[in-house]
């Protein structure tokens, strides 16, 4: 009897353990990244621009330049479940004889960043210079050389703009696009030229296989501003805002610097580029904190127990901390005033534009490298559950 309750004994034991033994490499099973329960941070859009600089694209960087703080705003309109995203753009050249061989033409000229200033100081700096498109190398250096978020809510698009057959270079651009697809990343092509052409040189069956849209655009054409009644008021709030930023830090001083060149870079190109900077700006996607202590006070409390003293403007030398961060909040509210009357303005303002466009429309839409981005980011964003608020 004892004999057969030892193995009775035996062969549950067996039995649980192959269970548990199943159970822990269950656990063990890899499970894919965008399966995972998604934690509760900010949502992210991020968005990698290609760019063709070769000699003939000078149109195409222009229109890049024109069109960036539009971009910015419409992506400042999408929430998901009530939130604002945070956005992060990449920016690479390709097709450029300055850059070497060796890297197939393509060079990334900003990482993934919230630094919008960052961008419109590179785009403002691009040169145009011959250069061989390689599209599939420039696809597949921005998938592996950036870094991709891993989370089933948040949006990863590519946007490829060029002129040569898609196909050409060493680097297959299906290979390249089998890479972003495993990263649930969307690529989109941007043919700058007639429409079948870019059929005929693949740059649709680019967009086909990697889960995005194909476009086609006049790069030559000049973007239609339109003036405004309220752009004056608004660049006057622009100047207030402008007092109310903070700089700290070693970069502090020349990061400020830079926020008041890209105002200057913007207005040389149409005041009402400025303008839509202006409104930017007044956003949430617009943030600096790196070195802006209004910004880095908002989500760090304690920042101003950590300032390096030396690095902080004129009119604080000698201040405790207490002192400091009575200016900061004095700062902050100013602030929040001017960006509400910037808000305000605007909707005032694209009203206005609104109206203009459609009493004077010929029946067709600009093409131009900001709607075609606009309206890809809009739409998929939709499909992912994001939604429009304009308010």
């Amino acid at each position: 009897m004892k004999k057969m309750i030892l193995c009775a004994w035996t062969a549950l034991y067996s039995i649980c353990s192959i269970g548990d033994a199943s159970a822990q490499q269950q656990q063990r099973r890899p499970v894919s990244s965008f399966d995972r329960p998604v934690p509760s941070r900010k949502t992210r859009i991020q968005v990698a621009i290609l760019l063709d600089t070769s000699g003939s694209m000078e149109g195409l960087i222009e229109q890049a330049k024109s069109r960036l703080w539009n971009i910015i705003n419409s992506l400042s309109t999408l929430r998901f479940q009530g939130q604002q995203p945070q956005i992060e753009i990449a920016l690479y050249e390709y097709g450029n004889d300055g850059i070497p061989a060796s890297n197939q033409y393509v060079r990334m000229i900003s990482p993934l960043t919230t630094d919008l200033d960052l961008i419109s100081e590179k785009l403002f700096a691009l040169r145009t210079n011959g250069g061989e498109e390689y599209c599939g190398a420039a696809i597949r250096k921005a998938t592996q050389q950036l870094q991709w978020s891993d989370s089933r809510n948040d949006i990863r698009l590519i946007y490829i703009a060029g002129n040569e057959p898609f196909t050409q270079g060493s680097i297959s651009y299906k290979d390249a696009l089998m890479l972003s697809n495993n990263k649930q990343i969307s690529t989109n092509t941007i043919y700058c030229g007639d429409y079948t052409e870019g059929l005929r040189t693949s740059w649709q069956d680019g967009a086909s296989r990697g889960n995005g849209e194909y476009f086609n655009i006049n790069s030559n054409e000049k973007i239609r501003f339109v003036a405004t009644p309220y752009d004056q008021e608004i660049e006057q709030y622009n100047d207030r805002l402008n007092s109310t930023y903070v700089q700290y830090g070693a970069s502090g001083a020349a990061k400020k610097d830079m926020q008041m060149t890209q105002d200057r870079n913007a207005s040389t190109v149409n005041q009402s580029l400025k303008v839509e900077r202006s409104i930017s700006k007044s956003k949430a996607a617009y943030t600096n904190q790196s070195w802006d202590l209004v910004d880095r006070m908002k989500t760090d409390k304690g920042a101003v127990k950590t300032l390096e003293k030396k690095y902080l403007p004129k009119e604080l030398d000698g201040k405790s901390e207490a002192e400091i961060e009575a200016y900061v909040a004095a700062k902050t509210k100013e602030r929040e005033a001017y960006q509400e009357k910037i808000n305000t303005l605007a909707k005032q303002r694209q009203a206005y534009i609104d109206k203009k466009t459609a009493e004077n429309s010929s029946g067709t839409a600009q093409d131009d490298l900001g709607s075609a981005i606009n309206n890809s980011i809009l739409k998929l964003a939709g499909k992912k559950g994001y939604t429009v608020d304009k308010n």
